[in-house]
């Protein structure tokens, strides 16, 4: 029975070496370790035995910290090996069989040499093997564990033998020892720490045995990881796995979990790919390989996952190890690739996606393959993966995804049918409404849209005053010859947003074509300097296509100023909506008086020499464009009012090697920033390339003028005041400005500062002014007639 015992022990040491090495030769060989080092402990990086004393219990922390290299050959006198089956259960550990008593001190291991006695040394004597947490196993009848603890022995003495027949070791006669390693078997380790005190005070020669002090330090060690992880205290994490490298192995696959995480989380990437490395190429339980697999998926990027499943194992049946985690893999990475235009997903996930698709239906996977096709500038299939998920599950999601392929394609008719349900859902919802608007309003020739779909885009476009629509409108209604309709949808863009040059021009053609002369002078003496083409106006037949009509790309988001809030609220363009009147367009009600309700914002304007103006109609990818044609483009493009067109199209003009081209192309881009209400992009965008004083200057100032107006949008009155006072240091204050100001003093109710400034602009003759006089007096007179 002993023979077969021991072949049994021998076999077990084989299948429970935690380091994953096949046998202690092969661990000898890859670290240079004695034979009397600790074949279950190893290293996860590049740090070599020798880094570690090899007679104390302490470690490098600081390398460990640097490099999770956490493993290294130990001392003999702190093992916690423990076999994969009994971590699975818990950290218990063995408890003494014999008694110890101050006349029998507890067994001590012999100290790690670096090289074997020599030769004519006289052979040492055997070690005295600790049997006491094989006694405890023995006396509990816990057959696994016992098979563990031999292992763990034979492993560390190989000439030891076990008894030959464990079972029948007889309990521990030390009752108090056996009640300590209860405790510890339980988990309880303050109190075996109170337990092992109240003894050694009793009887001053009594001393615990090492392997269960040592057991004892890393349970500890392992309860403060697991609380440091579970409270997000990350580096706490990697400081105690690195003052206790025993705790990872694949043993504590859990601690080598949570140290990957700690990595990841304190932006040390690197070194928590190396633990994911680490498990796949030395641990071999399959469900914790996969395991290891799904939670890196969860924390790193596409690429470093690549490396991850390069270390997957051929399984008996043919297939591939991580088979059954790659349909949620593939999810994964598609999900990053929609994230990141630029990102290249394999074919081989985006096929196993397409397929799960079609054979399980679920709408949320058409939904990935949908976005991530519409990503790269694929709207076909885009379209077909968004009207899947729309067959399956009609969702705002799908329904925004169908529109922005539908307008990429140039059918925004059906893009304003499909989201017309869905347009109040978010704000992603509505800005790609309102895009799909103003694409199908554009349209040319224009659309024949009924009575219906004409009232239900007016009284969207109204009551969010998005300006791009109600500029198409006024080219609409002129197309069909509706001139005053035209007039006062160009009236109402421009009382929405008074520096909308496009809608200015239009209203300029359009008086001109009824002969309205005084109308056209007052335009161009308010566009004096800011546009050339309505000071030099002289065709009055442009058709709408030239109309400087909105970008065929939706914006990211819809452009809705808001109205101060005064005590007398001055009416808006309530404008009606459009109908069919036989191929005609109602005009709105005369009486219906359009006012701007903030002041105009001038542009930075700066000379760039001679450019076509109508040579950018036509929508195109800027990034097929050399960097100086990209430039050209890109302030045709400001010159049409397109600025989120001309964005892209300065970017790529920024990769020109010619500095003068970049300069040019980061002053650009902070223009079309500003033109589309973007400032805080615009300031960044400005640093891409050095500028000259002048234009920082210029941009400084727009920027703040920028976001004194967004603010004032937003009813953020002080913010606004702190804006106008920072743009006052840098230049003097224009009139539109003031009376910016004296709205926010009006609506802070500090009338006094509110009627000195309105009266200080009135006095140039400036309406706003004068009506804010009068909003004062309504306010602090209400019993006064107007």
């Amino acid at each position: 029975m002993k023979s077969s015992l021991v072949a049994i022990s021998a076999a077990v040491v084989v299948a429970t070496l935690i380091t994953g090495l096949k046998d202690r030769g092969a661990l000898q060989e890859k670290f240079g370790l004695g034979s009397a080092a600790k074949p279950e402990l190893m290293m996860m990086g590049g740090i070599k035995p020798g880094d570690a004393p090899a007679g104390n219990s302490e470690f490098n922390a600081e390398t460990v910290a640097d490099k999770i290299e956490a493993i290294t050959s130990a001392p003999q006198s702190a093992p916690d090996a423990r076999a994969p089956n009994a971590a699975a259960e818990q950290p218990a550990a063995p408890q003494p069989g014999a008694p110890q008593t101050a006349a029998e001190p507890a067994a001590v291991p012999p100290a790690v040499v670096s090289e074997p006695p020599a030769p004519q040394q006289a052979a040492a004597p055997p070690p005295a093997v600790d049997e006491s947490a094989l006694r405890y196993f023995a006396s509990r009848g816990d057959k696994v564990r016992l098979q563990a603890e031999i292992s763990r022995l034979q492993a560390l003495y190989p000439d030891w033998v076990p008894p030959a027949d464990p079972l029948a070791v007889p309990q521990n006669g030390d009752k108090q020892l056996e009640a300590m390693w209860k405790l510890y078997s339980d988990g309880r380790y303050a109190e075996l720490r109170k337990a092992i005190a109240d003894r050694q005070a009793a009887d001053a020669g009594w001393q615990p045995p090492p392997d269960l002090i040592d057991r004892l330090g890393v349970a500890e060690a392992r309860s403060r990881l697991i609380n440091a992880s579970d409270l997000k205290q990350y580096a706490t994490v990697v400081d105690i796995a690195a003052a206790t490298p025993s705790l990872l192995t694949c043993s504590e696959i859990d601690v080598l979990w949570r140290v990957a995480e700690a990595f990841i989380r304190t932006e040390r990437t690197q070194r928590g790919q190396d633990a994911y490395t680490y498990i796949l190429k030395n641990c071999t339980n399959a469900a914790e390989r996969q395991a290891t697999v799904e939670k890196a998926s969860a924390l790193l990027d596409y690429q470093p996952m690549q490396a991850l499943l390069a270390l997957e194992k051929p399984v008996v049946d043919g297939g591939r190890e991580f088979d059954a985690v790659r349909d949620n893999l593939a999810r994964r990475f598609v999900a990053e690739g929609n994230g990141d235009p630029k990102l290249a997903i394999a074919p081989a996930y985006i096929a196993r996606l397409e397929k799960l698709a079609e054979s399980q239906g679920l709408a949320s996977d058409a939904l990935l393959l949908g976005w991530y096709q519409l990503r790269r500038n694929n709207p076909a299939d885009a379209e077909k993966w968004f009207r899947a998920a729309r067959t399956n599950e009609d969702t705002a999601a799908a329904s925004q995804g169908l529109a922005l392929a539908l307008i990429a394609r140039k059918a925004p008719q059906e893009a304003e049918d499909v989201m017309f349900r869905w347009r109040a859902d978010s704000d992603e919802a509505t800005a790609t409404y309102l895009a799909a608007t103003a694409n199908l309003m554009a349209l040319q020739p224009p659309a024949d849209l009924t009575e219906d779909v004409l009232h239900r885009i007016a009284a969207e476009i109204i009551a969010r005053k998005y300006v791009p629509t109600a500029q198409q409108f006024g080219w609409y209604a002129r197309s069909l010859n509706q001139f005053q309709t035209a007039v006062r949808w160009f009236e109402t863009a421009l009382a929405w947003k008074s520096d909308d040059e496009p809608s200015a021009y239009g209203l300029a053609v359009t008086r001109e074509q009824l002969n309205d002369r005084n109308g056209v002078l007052d335009l161009q003496r308010a566009w004096a300097g800011r546009s050339a083409r309505i000071a030099n106006l002289r065709d009055t037949s442009l058709p709408a296509s030239n109309a400087d009509t909105q970008a065929s790309r939706p914006p990211l988001a819809p452009q809705q100023p808001a109205q101060p809030v005064v005590p007398q609220q001055r009416r808006a363009a309530a404008t009606e909506p459009l109908t069919t009147e036989p191929r005609a367009v109602r005009p709105p009600e005369p009486e219906v008086v359009v006012r701007a309700l903030r002041p105009a914002m001038q542009t930075v304007t700066v000379e760039r020499g001679s450019r076509r103006a109508w040579g950018c109609s036509t929508t195109i990818d800027a990034g097929q464009l050399g960097p100086g044609e990209a430039l050209s483009r890109g302030w045709c493009l400001m010159d049409i009012n397109r600025p989120m067109e001309a964005i892209s199209a300065f970017e790529t003009a920024l990769q020109s090697p010619v500095r003068k081209i970049r300069e040019d192309a980061a002053y650009g881009q902070s223009l079309a920033y500003l033109r589309a209400g973007l400032s805080n992009n615009a300031a960044v965008a400005a640093t891409k390339a050095p500028q000259t004083r002048q234009r920082a200057a210029e941009l400084q100032v727009a920027i703040l003028a920028d976001r004194a107006l967004s603010a004032f949008d937003a009813g953020r009155y002080r913010e606004t005041l702190i804006y106008l006072d920072q743009r006052a240091q840098l230049q003097q204050e224009r009139i539109d400005l003031m009376v910016l100001r004296g709205y926010c003093y009006l609506n802070l109710k500090m009338y006094g500062d509110s009627t000195r400034i309105f009266e200080a602009a009135a006095a140039t003759g400036n309406r706003d002014a004068v009506r804010g006089l009068a909003d004062v007096r309504a306010v602090t007179h209400p019993d006064a007639n107007d």
